[in-house]
C-alpha cells in the first residue's frame, strides 16, 4: 500500500443555511414583547429603516386643525382683565403647570423572608454569641422556610468561620506589607484563646428560638416538623391532628385510615376529618415572603366571534411597523462621490432592510394561517369546551399551510391566543389521539377533562378505579388503556381510587 497527498474532483450536494434564513427562523421563534425590542434595536442601527406612520386624511387633518385652533383660543389671555386686576386672575396662575410638583413613582422593595426574621430576631435580646451563631441559621434557611443543613453542619461551619476570623486578627497571620502568610498543609482551627466552641446544645436553643417566630413552621427540617410547629401555634398541641403527625405520620401519608384508627383508638371517619385539618395548613410557609415576580402574558393573535363567526387578527399594536426610509433610498440613489466602502456600507445596510421588511410581513402571514386553520379545525372545542378538543399534530398543519414541519413548530413556540374561551399558548391546541368506536379520533387532552370529570362526579365512598373508568371510556367510545388512565390521572395530580375514599 503506498501512501502520499493527492487531489480529486468531484460533485457533491449539501445544505447550507445563510445568517438571513437563521434570523428568518428566529423572527418566527420570537414572542411578542421579544420581537418589540428586536425590531426597535433593528431602527438604531439601521438609518434604511425608519417606522411607518399612519396616513394622514383630509377628515383627520381637518380634525386635527379644529383641534389646534381651540387649544390657541383656549389658551389666549383676557389682557383687558389682566391689566384691570393684575396677574392674579382666575385660571391664569392659580393651579398652574407652575404650581404642580411632580412625584417620581418609586418602586418599593418588598422584604423577603430573610429580612421578616431579622426584624423580628433584632427585638431579641441576644448575645454577641448568639448572634454569631444566628447568621449561620438565617444562611442555611430556604426561600420556603426550611432548614437546609443539618445541626452538625451549622455548629461545624460557625466553628470553621470563627477560627477563620480569629486567624486573619492575629499578629502573626499578615507580613510585613499586610499580606495574609498563607500556611503549609492543611489549616487547623484554631478559636481564640477562652472561646469554647459551639455545640449541639447551643444550636437546640438556637433553633428553637428561630422556629418560635413568625410565619409558624419556619426553621422545621421536614414536613413532619413543619406542620407541628404550625399545631403548636394554633394551640393544638396534644390534639387528633397532631397525633397523626407525631404517631402516624407514615399512615397518614399512605391513607391508612382503619390502621390509624386503630392505633389511636378514634373512628376512620374523626382520623380522615383530622387528615383535612392538615391539608389545610401550610407546607412552605416561607413562600409567602419570596419576591415572585408576577408573569405578564401578551397575547401575539386576538380571536373574536363576530355575528357568529370567529375572526383572526394578529396584535402587533405594540410592533413598530418598518418601511423604507425615503431620504435615505434618495442618498443611496447618489452613489457618486462615495468610495468603495462607503458604497458597501450602503448597500449592505439597505439590502438588511428591504429583507427585514419583507421577513416580517413574512411572520405576520404566517401566523395568520396557522392560526385560521386551528381555529377552523378546533371549532367544536370554542364552541362547547376542552371536552371537544379535536387531535392535532404540527404534521397535519404543515400540510394544509404548506410549509415545514419545524415552521409550525417555531411559529407556535411561547406564543399565546386570546379567545372568548380564555388565553392559550398555541401549543395547547396540538395533541396526540386516541381510537374510537365511531372511526374518528380524540383529543388526549380532551380525554384528560372527561377524566378529571368523571373523578369530579364519583361518589368519594365508593371511588372509581382506573378499570371502571376504563369501561366507562369504553361505554362512550373511546378505546383507552388502563395503564394510559393511570398516566393521565397522574398527569393531573389524582390520587387513586384507594386514597380518594372517604369514609
Amino acid at each position: 500500500m503506498k501512501t502520499g497527498l493527492g487531489q480529486h474532483t468531484g460533485l457533491r450536494q449539501e445544505l447550507r443555511i445563510n445568517p438571513r434564513l437563521y434570523q428568518a427562523m428566529d423572527l418566527l421563534t420570537m414572542p411578542m414583547m421579544d420581537l418589540q425590542q428586536h425590531l426597535k434595536q433593528e431602527l438604531l442601527v439601521n438609518p434604511f429603516l425608519e417606522l411607518e406612520e399612519p396616513q394622514d386624511t383630509p377628515e383627520l387633518e381637518a380634525t386635527q386643525q379644529q383641534e389646534k385652533e381651540k387649544q390657541e383660543k383656549e389658551d389666549e389671555m383676557d389682557w383687558e382683565e389682566i391689566l384691570l386686576n393684575g396677574f392674579d386672575v382666575a385660571g391664569a396662575t392659580s393651579g398652574g403647570y407652575e404650581d404642580r410638583e411632580y412625584l417620581e413613582p418609586v418602586s418599593v422593595e418588598t422584604p423577603d423572608l430573610d429580612d421578616h426574621l431579622r426584624q423580628q430576631l433584632d427585638l431579641l435580646v441576644l448575645s454577641p454569641r448568639q448572634r454569631f451563631l444566628v447568621e449561620q441559621f438565617l444562611g442555611n434557611i430556604g426561600d420556603d422556610g426550611y432548614l437546609q443543613s443539618s445541626l452538625e453542619e451549622v455548629v461545624a461551619l460557625a466553628n470553621q468561620q470563627l477560627a477563620e476570623e480569629w486567624a486573619l486578627r492575629r499578629p502573626d497571620a499578615v507580613d510585613d506589607d499586610g499580606d495574609a502568610v498563607e500556611e503549609e498543609g492543611p489549616a487547623e482551627v484554631q478559636l481564640p484563646p477562652g472561646v469554647k466552641p459551639y455545640g449541639m446544645p447551643e444550636a437546640e436553643e438556637m433553633l428553637r428560638i428561630i422556629q418560635d417566630l413568625d410565619p409558624p413552621g419556619v426553621g422545621a427540617r421536614d414536613v413532619r416538623e413543619c406542620l407541628l410547629l404550625q399545631l403548636d401555634d394554633r394551640g393544638e398541641k396534644g390534639g387528633l391532628a397532631w397525633r397523626l403527625v407525631e404517631q402516624a405520620w407514615a399512615e397518614v401519608i399512605a391513607h391508612k385510615w382503619n390502621e390509624i384508627a386503630r392505633r389511636l383508638d378514634v373512628e376512620p371517619a374523626e382520623a380522615q376529618a383530622a387528615a383535612d385539618h392538615l391539608s389545610k395548613l401550610d407546607p412552605k410557609p416561607g413562600l409567602r415572603y419570596s419576591a415572585r415576580p408576577d408573569a405578564y402574558v401578551i397575547p401575539d393573535l386576538i380571536v373574536d366571534k363576530v355575528d357568529g363567526r370567529y375572526i383572526v387578527a394578529l396584535n402587533d399594536q405594540g410592533v413598530p411597523r418598518l418601511r423604507m426610509a425615503r431620504a435615505y433610498q434618495d442618498v443611496a440613489r447618489q452613489k457618486k462621490g462615495m468610495d468603495q466602502e462607503q458604497k458597501e456600507f450602503v448597500q449592505q445596510k439597505m439590502s438588511s432592510a428591504q429583507w427585514m421588511v419583507q421577513a416580517i410581513e413574512q411572520r405576520r402571514q404566517t401566523m395568520l394561517k396557522v392560526m385560521h386553520f386551528i381555529v377552523d379545525r378546533q371549532h367544536e372545542f370554542f364552541e362547547k369546551g376542552v371536552e371537544f378538543l379535536k387531535p392535532l399534530t404540527l404534521r397535519e398543519v404543515a400540510d394544509v399551510v404548506d410549509m415545514h414541519e419545524s415552521t409550525i413548530s417555531r411559529v407556535t413556540s411561547e406564543k399565546w391566543a386570546q379567545t372568548p374561551r380564555g388565553t392559550y399558548p398555541l401549543k395547547y391546541f396540538f395533541s396526540s389521539a386516541l381510537n374510537t368506536t365511531s372511526g374518528e379520533d380524540a383529543s388526549a387532552r380532551a380525554i384528560k377533562a372527561k377524566l378529571e370529570k368523571m373523578v369530579g362526579e364519583e361518589d368519594t365512598a365508593k371511588p372509581l378505579t382506573d378499570q371502571q373508568i376504563v369501561h366507562l371510556f369504553q361505554e362512550q367510545g373511546v378505546q383507552i388503556a388502563r395503564r394510559t388512565v393511570a398516566k393521565y390521572r397522574d398527569q393531573l395530580g389524582i390520587l387513586p381510587a384507594r386514597m380518594r375514599k372517604r369514609v
